[in-house]
């Protein structure tokens, strides 16, 4: 069984790979491969499939299968039964944007490393109590921005941060400088639009625009 700090560390490692994670909406699987291989090829290897369509698990699936340099990571992870499909098909991590005592929980025995939505001191106690260090901050700008996180990291200086929420290429940068932050995630750098129209040359250069941040 996988210690809570080799699961952290693993978690690290996976953060540490690009400051942007692309938070992905897509609702045809069909179009998951093409679309991982952009964001690869402009250097986001880190790729969060949401669970918010019926396509998710689906695509996740497929990008695992046959884009063998994307590191997959499932979110919207709602349940415990959310957090073992996450674990069953092969991803690399699980996030969500909350947290129930349940989930926390139950990612805490499972193998998958496991990042937590927080957005109160309440959420990140119930985190850090049971040793969760790397957290989503959800919804970051909504949930007050980059003063809320200023707030947050006073009293739990051993958590580091993945806001997410509000975020694009005209602030990203501002998260991206924060001490406490070691990645952020958002929808921008490949919108459902595009996804929809296959423009997989203009999310490429915006991945590799977004890989360049930092």
């Amino acid at each position: 069984m996988m210690s809570m700090q080799d699961k952290r560390a693993r978690l690290d490692a996976i953060f540490a790979l690009a400051p942007v994670i692309p938070v992905i909406t897509i609702e045809d699987a069909a179009q998951a491969v093409p679309l991982a291989r952009a964001l690869v090829k402009g250097g986001l290897r880190v790729i969060e499939i949401t669970l918010r369509t019926q396509a998710g698990l689906d695509a996740a699936r497929a990008i695992v299968g046959e884009v063998p340099d994307a590191v997959v990571g499932i979110g919207t992870v709602l349940t415990p039964e959310d957090y073992e499909r996450a674990a069953k098909l092969g991803a690399a991590f699980a996030i969500s944007p909350g947290l129930s005592i349940e989930l926390l929980d139950a990612a805490k025995v499972g193998e998958l490393p496991f990042a937590p939505g927080v957005q109160t001191p309440s959420d990140l106690i119930a985190c850090v109590v049971r040793g969760y260090e790397l957290v989503k901050f959800f919804p970051a700008v909504p949930a007050g921005g980059l003063p809320a996180l200023d707030a947050l990291t006073g009293p739990f200086p051993t958590v580091r941060f993945c806001p997410t929420g509000g975020i694009n290429a005209g602030n990203a940068a501002q998260w991206l400088a924060h001490k406490k932050v070691v990645a952020i995630g958002g929808s921008w750098v490949a919108p459902s639009a595009d996804i929809k129209a296959g423009a997989w040359a203009a999310i490429e250069q915006r991945a590799r625009d977004a890989a360049a941040l930092r």
